[in-house]
């Protein structure tokens, strides 16, 4: 769980994903059309993939990818993220994470 706390707080938006998942290819492009450049975690590209996989599990992330993290805390996973920027949300939390500035 360390790794995944330190990783998720050293931007203002993290993206754990993977690259061959489609759900979080589309997270990844709903930040980048807002204007913000996440910092992306690829899970299965990475050697303590599966070791950040378990911690996120432990987070409550089911499934434990995509999972964003906003400002070093944990947001939720694609359902969530896109209910909070459907309702607007979203824009408010990146604006206080200091990861959108309009």
């Amino acid at each position: 769980m360390d790794v995944v706390a330190r990783l998720a707080s050293q931007s203002a938006v993290v993206i754990f994903s993977k690259s061959t998942c489609c759900m979080s290819h589309a997270i990844k492009r709903l930040f980048y059309e807002q204007g913000v450049s996440p910092a992306i975690v690829e899970i299965d590209q990475d050697m303590y993939g599966k070791d950040i996989e378990w911690a996120l599990a432990r987070l409550g992330c089911s499934p434990p990818v995509p999972a964003v993290f906003v400002g070093g805390k944990f947001v939720g996973t694609a359902s969530t993220v896109m209910t909070l920027h459907l309702d607007g949300t979203l824009k408010r939390l990146l604006k206080e994470a200091g990861a959108l500035w309009l």
